[in-house]
């Protein structure tokens, strides 16, 4: 029979598992009940697919393209920052760095995490924004490339890390096998290692667009925050977070522009939920592989 103890440990664990599973319901709901309510007043497509977003004008206009426009644009900019830099640093890491170096190398990276996004953002203000400013001839530095640049980094330790440990997961027998048949080192990261680390690489790009397109005080900050359609990364953009975070406290409660924001929170959920399970999927499938 097993100990008492072990027995409330066991159910205590389960428990905390249901209740987040709860927990998340729970929020889907109550957003649900208050986004919901703006679609008796306005309808889904014009709501979706509306090129407008001015919520006190007579009559108010809530249109997400160029909310949902200024997320992606800043989003992609990000990755494709990120994604390299991440991918070259954890293979450094992993692969090449002295064990002393990797070490320190890696707690730098994810100390990077622990710095506020407020800071960042302001760090994003004072010295991003100028220097694009005058490198690009604008007249604000505060655009969608600023955004980019400050979200990369902000997502980096996300992409490092697990990529990073992606690479250390692959079995040796792989490395062994194909320097014994004559590749280089660098052949066999490029031919053996990447690829057989692939899907814990698309996990961490995942939870790194998740992690970018969540964020809200640095995009609030430093993308200029205007509503309009973006045609390229050198003008001011807003994205989503950063219209609940902007609007919130001045809606009146009840009001079409308050279930407006809560209609887009609904938005991001969805999207939040779709890139966690598919990071979920991939790092089960890097798993399965890695057992066979």
């Amino acid at each position: 029979m097993r100990r008492p103890l072990d027995y409330i440990i066991e159910k205590l664990i389960a428990l905390s598992g249901y209740a987040s599973i709860l927990f998340v319901a729970l929020i889907f709901i109550f957003l649900l009940k208050e986004g919901l309510s703006l679609f008796g007043q306005t309808s889904i497509s014009s709501f979706l697919l509306g090129t407008n977003w001015y919520p006190i004008s007579d009559p108010p206009q809530f249109g997400l393209v160029p909310l949902i426009l200024g997320s992606l644009l800043v989003t992609f900019g990000a990755i494709l920052i990120a994604v390299p830099m991440g991918l070259a640093a954890a293979i450094y890491i992993a692969e090449v760095a002295p064990r002393w170096l990797a070490n320190i190398l890696k707690t730098g990276i994810e100390l990077l995490a622990a710095i506020p996004s407020i800071v960042l953002g302001f760090i994003g203000i004072v010295t991003l924004a100028p220097f694009l400013k005058n490198i690009f001839h604008l007249s604000s530095g505060l655009t969608a490339l600023a955004g980019s640049i400050m979200l990369a980094f902000m997502a980096l330790p996300t992409i490092v890390s697990i990529i990073e440990d992606a690479i250390v997961s692959v079995p040796k027998n792989y490395k062994e096998g194909s320097l014994a048949l004559g590749a280089t080192r660098w052949q066999t990261i490029y031919r053996v290692t990447i690829p057989a680390a692939a899907s814990g690489i698309l996990a961490a790009i995942m939870l790194g667009i998740g992690r970018v397109i969540g964020e809200t005080m640095a995009v609030l900050m430093i993308t200029g925050n205007a509503a309009v359609i973006p045609t390229t990364f050198l003008q001011p953009v807003r994205t989503l977070t950063a219209t609940i975070a902007a609007e919130m406290g001045e809606a009146v409660a009840g009001s079409e522009h308050y279930y407006a924001l809560f209609a887009i929170g609904i938005i991001l959920f969805i999207i939040s939920f779709v890139i966690n399970l598919l990071a979920d999927i991939f790092l089960h499938r890097s798993r399965k592989g890695k057992k066979r």
